[in-house]
């Protein structure tokens, strides 16, 4: 019940129970035991965050890292709180970065990318302060601090880059590649206001340079017409968006895995007409993460 609570809205469920199970069972209860069961799960994280703090936890020896590369990467999504409107839940993922051959867009051979496989996430509504210790816990527990190897990827967010500062300050950092480009045709549309055709020959050059790291060569015509409102973003993370050398390194170089989440815990807290109390989407955000993580099972039977 409360499985299938976390999949689908509460009336949706009461009809699965109706036509599969032949069972009355009215979406009260099943929102009563989601809440109850989502209570003890939030009790039972809160106390494993604890044991493995900062302040607590003890690391090996770096020679005893592992050998599975990970791979990290945060966003945010919203959620509509009864009173308080419009409200941010972080969102942390934690993968294992595996290389798959794929045809390469430009010259259609066969290489060699990166991956997210065996993902788990953290949903937390509320501050950095209370999602960081969350996002820690969940990297514990995949064995990030002591891997040899771990990238972090996503999009320009400062809090991102800050969290990843105190947390995880030997991984190799990596601004969403999409993200990027989506800043670059913002340059373009700047440089170039009332001619589409210079527009998109500069962006076509430059997204090259992108690639490669050139990345002077995008801000200084900026900075010469004093765009600097747009060439900021590439100053400021010029030194994430090596994207040829992390590409050839094994490293993944777009956030799609965390932003799939987004949409996935969307698709449960953010439907028509939906509105929480904070309490029930916190909780929620709990069940869903372990549906999607597939760590119900465990979590139920650890809670």
């Amino acid at each position: 019940m409360v499985w299938l609570s976390g999949l689908l809205p509460y009336d949706q469920c009461q009809e699965v129970f109706g036509r599969i199970g032949e069972q009355v069972v009215p979406s009260s209860s099943i929102w009563r035991q989601s809440q109850r069961h989502g209570e003890r799960f939030q009790s039972y994280l809160t106390h494993q965050q604890a044991q493995v703090s900062l302040e607590r936890i003890v690391l090996p020896n770096a020679q005893d890292d592992h050998a599975q590369q990970k791979g990290i990467s945060m966003d945010g999504g919203m959620v509509n709180i009864r009173q308080e409107g419009w409200k941010e839940f972080k969102i942390g993922a934690i993968f294992d970065v595996e290389q798959r051959l794929e045809r390469d867009e430009q010259t259609r051979e066969c290489v060699e990318r990166a991956h997210g496989v065996h993902v788990d996430y953290t949903a937390i509504l509320g501050s950095v302060e209370q999602f960081a210790p969350a996002f820690w816990a969940l990297a514990v527990k995949r064995g990030v601090p002591t891997a040899a190897d771990s990238s972090v990827t996503a999009d320009g967010a400062e809090w991102i880059w800050n969290l990843t500062a105190d947390y995880f300050p030997d991984s190799i950092q990596i601004i969403d590649w999409y993200h990027a480009t989506q800043q670059l045709a913002e340059a373009a549309k700047a440089l170039y206001p009332d001619d589409e055709q210079k527009d998109k020959q500069w962006l076509k050059k430059r997204r090259d340079d992108l690639f490669q790291g050139n990345i002077w060569k995008i801000t200084q015509p900026l900075d010469d017409l004093n765009l600097t409102e747009h060439s900021h973003y590439f100053h400021h993370h010029q030194r994430r968006m090596h994207y040829q050398e992390f590409q050839e390194n094994g490293y993944p170089i777009g956030s799609g895995t965390v932003e799939s989440g987004v949409k996935q815990f969307k698709a449960r807290l953010t439907g028509a007409g939906m509105r929480w109390s904070r309490q029930a989407a916190e909780k929620m955000l709990i069940l869903r993460a372990a549906i999607l993580g597939d760590s119900f099972d465990q979590l139920w039977a650890a809670a």
